[in-house]
């Protein structure tokens, strides 16, 4: 059964990849659908958004660095909800599906850092 179990430390770090794939992927559709207008250089953020997630992928998966990845993603995370889902919620019930989905997100990645990172260098 544990080892069931430790199958959802994979699922999880890998299941972030599909994010990674559309950021590179299909970058329009970011762009147009969550990139809001008053920031500057849309596509940057695209593409740094997807960088993020690859670079938690990666930590998660060598185990280097992963509860501070970990943690700085959920913090992304949040200013992501705070910045752009928050704002067009009231009006957009996609963004608060989104809200709601990141909110999940960032769940799984404190309990992530809490149960299973394995560098602890940076943060004890």
């Amino acid at each position: 059964m544990n080892k069931l179990l430790g199958l959802g430390r994979w699922l999880f770090i890998l299941s972030f990849s599909m994010y990674v794939m559309l950021h590179f992927a299909l970058p329009d559709v970011g762009v147009q659908q969550f990139v809001p207008k008053f920031l500057p250089f849309p596509y940057f953020w695209n593409y740094f958004t997807g960088a993020c997630i690859l670079v938690f992928i990666v930590s998660g998966v060598i185990g280097k660095y992963d509860k501070l990845a970990a943690l700085l993603m959920a913090l992304y995370i949040f200013i992501v909800i705070v910045f752009v889902h928050a704002p067009k919620a009231a009006t957009d019930q996609m963004d608060m599906l989104n809200i709601f989905r990141n909110t999940n997100m960032i769940g799984g990645l404190l309990m992530y850092a809490a149960a299973f990172a394995r560098d602890k260098r940076l943060v004890g």
